[in-house]
């Protein structure tokens, strides 16, 4: 039977107040209140960083202003195809199409109203045919011409009704002249008529048939001359008619013009127009509801006119001049981004006007390279490329020192960010053991910059994890089974794995410490084994295990010792023994500390015992005796 002190040391009654690893205390878990209120997180706006901001892409721009009135510019991405195919033509700068603009700007001095000698329709009529044979009239002239041969031959059917009824108009005046001398010169021949009655008998005189306004003659002058004045109504009905035929006709071609864009041939069709119908109505007859009418209506709050369309189109044509002449300024400034604007601007008012139709290639193909970088960054914010996207700002910022960049480097240094977190984010979950949570920020990260280079060297990490996230599994395995011995020897391949968990990292502290205070102390007690101090490596040994009662090692050796030290530790057995009664029995207990020195003159515990049962013998000079029992 093993002694009482060697069975205390041996056991593991001392377990829960010390060991190798002392697990952190665990904060008490509180139930959740049944009146707590969960809120869930916000989704995130996955909004474009820039949205529609960029300028020259806000595909809400379908209108543009000129003078007042908003003109609507249809699908602006039809717009945009066209205006880099207007980029990528050769300007229209040959004879020919000098020769048609000087046509145009002849036809429209010739019917002029500020012409010296008043304008002349005939002499403009006759050029329209020539300009209308250049490719770029699209034969606009020509069809104006041919709208222009209607109207006057319209004209000439009213004229013809309005003889007409000149003509009828004397023939009544002349049958009334006639009927008014044979009514005056012919008098009625009267006869007495006499009729019976009851009362009597009375007479009266009535006008004779055949005479007077009784003739037939004369009642078939009052029919024809009825019919003279219905026919009248009827043919300046009919003139009326024809002319708002006629008018609305020539209008249609007008707002057709006008909604291509095509000012110029606007201002001939206008003023031709004042020509052929001089009775001062230029109303245009169109439906109140429709698309045109309401173009006026809600963006200058008037009814259109004939010569409203002729304002606005000179408004128009001023515009693009005045954007084609900033246009060349900006672009002498190297503000690219600005004469890329105010050129697009131009060309949405009036693509087919001399100034923009007749730009020379190279500034063209300026703008073009840059419109199709602007087109591609935007593409790449779209998409979340921001490694494009950051070279092809930084390439326009060259172009074109005007180029806005604020939005795009924030949205490119805030987007990369917040993708370069989450992928840390990541990296801190998987070294932790959390891949639900890992899978989540990565995913995030993806959708954030699916580009991103640092996801590249996440996958190769989590590639090369493989033995790490082994030896993590493999140390919690160790510390729950409290195989601490296994984590140091396989310290140097576990550091590593749990490198970064301040949880693992205290809890391989810890064992790494004690442990190797273990191995000190068991290298000192081979010493003092090998010198032949049994006792001295027993008590080196039996303090530490105080301290250490859960390390199998420590034990094995105080076993494998207590066969060479079983009267050492019999004698401190017994002397703790009397020195734990109830009835504590000091002298015995004593004399077994004493035998115990005798046994081992240096040992610890036995002074340690002396110590204290001397203090219970004479406790006011208790020091005085314990010294002078050494």
């Amino acid at each position: 039977m093993k002694p009482f002190y060697t069975l205390l040391l041996l056991s593991g009654m001392a377990a829960g107040q010390g060991g190798v690893y002392v697990p952190p205390p665990t904060a008490p878990v509180t139930p959740p209140s049944q009146d707590t209120t969960v809120t869930r997180p916000q989704q995130p706006d996955k909004k474009s960083p820039l949205g529609s901001e960029l300028p020259m892409l806000d595909p809400s721009a379908e209108t543009i202003t000129i003078g007042g009135m908003t003109i609507p510019l249809g699908d602006n991405r039809i717009l945009k195809a066209r205006f880099e195919k207007y980029l990528s033509q050769p300007p229209e700068s040959s004879e020919e199409a000098m020769e048609y603009r000087a046509n145009i700007k002849d036809i429209l001095a010739t019917i002029s109203p500020l012409r010296q000698g008043g304008p002349q329709l005939y002499e403009a009529f006759k050029k329209l045919p020539s300009a209308g044979t250049y490719p770029g009239d699209a034969n606009i002239c020509s069809s104006l011409a041919e709208a222009i041969y209607v109207a006057m031959l319209a004209k000439q059917d009213v004229n013809g009704l309005k003889g007409l009824n000149d003509s009828i108009e004397q023939e009544k005046k002349a049958l009334t002249a006639k009927q008014d001398w044979e009514t005056s010169h012919n008098r009625s021949q009267m006869l007495d008529q006499t009729t019976r009655t009851n009362q009597g008998t009375t007479t009266q005189q009535v006008e004779r048939e055949g005479t007077g306004t009784k003739s037939l003659a004369y009642k078939d002058a009052l029919r024809r001359i009825v019919e003279i004045e219905a026919l009248k109504k009827k043919n300046i009905l009919q003139t009326e008619v024809q002319t708002i035929q006629a008018k609305t006709q020539y209008q249609v071609n007008m707002m057709q013009w006008f909604a291509q864009r095509r000012y110029e041939h606007v201002l001939m069709a206008s003023r031709f127009y004042n020509q052929i119908w001089k009775d001062g109505d230029s109303a245009l007859r169109i439906d109140k509801n429709s698309d045109v009418s309401k173009l006026f209506t809600q963006s200058v709050g008037m009814s259109p006119t004939v010569s409203s369309l002729d304002s606005f189109s000179n408004d128009a044509i001023r515009e693009v001049d005045k954007y084609i002449e900033a246009f060349n300024l900006m672009l002498t400034r190297g503000e690219l981004h600005s004469a890329s604007q105010r050129l697009m601007e131009a060309y949405a008012i009036g693509e087919y006007l001399g100034p923009v139709a007749s730009l020379s290639l190279d500034k063209k193909l300026r703008v073009a390279a840059y419109v199709r970088d602007l087109h591609e960054l935007y593409g790449s914010l779209e998409a979340h490329d921001y490694t494009r996207a950051k070279t092809l700002a930084d390439k326009l910022k060259t172009d074109a020192k005007d180029f806005p960049s604020s939005k795009v480097d924030s949205a490119i240094a805030g987007y990369t960010l917040a993708s370069d977190l989450a992928i840390e984010e990541a990296k801190a979950q998987l070294l932790s053991k959390n891949n639900d949570k890992a899978a989540e920020k990565i995913k995030a990260a993806a959708e954030i910059w699916p580009t991103n280079p640092k996801l590249s060297e996440f996958r190769q990490m989590i590639g090369a994890a493989g033995p790490l996230v082994t030896a993590r599994n493999d140390f919690d395995r160790l510390l729950t089974e409290k195989n601490y011995r296994e984590i140091l020897r396989r310290q140097y391949e576990l550091a590593p794995a749990i490198q970064g968990d301040p949880g693992r990292e205290d809890a391989f502290k810890q064992i790494i410490t004690n442990l190797t205070k273990i191995e000190t102390a068991l290298g000192k007690a081979a010493e003092f084994s090998k010198m032949g101090q049994s006792c001295a490596a027993w008590e080196q040994l039996a303090e530490l295990r105080e301290s250490f009662p859960d390390d199998p090692k420590l034990g094995r050796e105080l076993e494998l010792l207590a066969p060479n030290v079983s009267q050492f530790t019999n004698a401190l057995d017994r002397a703790k023994q009397f020195e734990n009664r109830d009835q504590k029995q000091t002298g015995s207990a004593l004399a077994w500390y004493l035998k115990a020195k005798q046994i081992f003159a240096g040992s610890k515990f036995a002074d340690q015992g002396i110590k204290r049962v001397l203090n219970d013998i004479l406790p006011e000079d208790g020091a005085g005796a314990t010294s002078s029992t050494k």
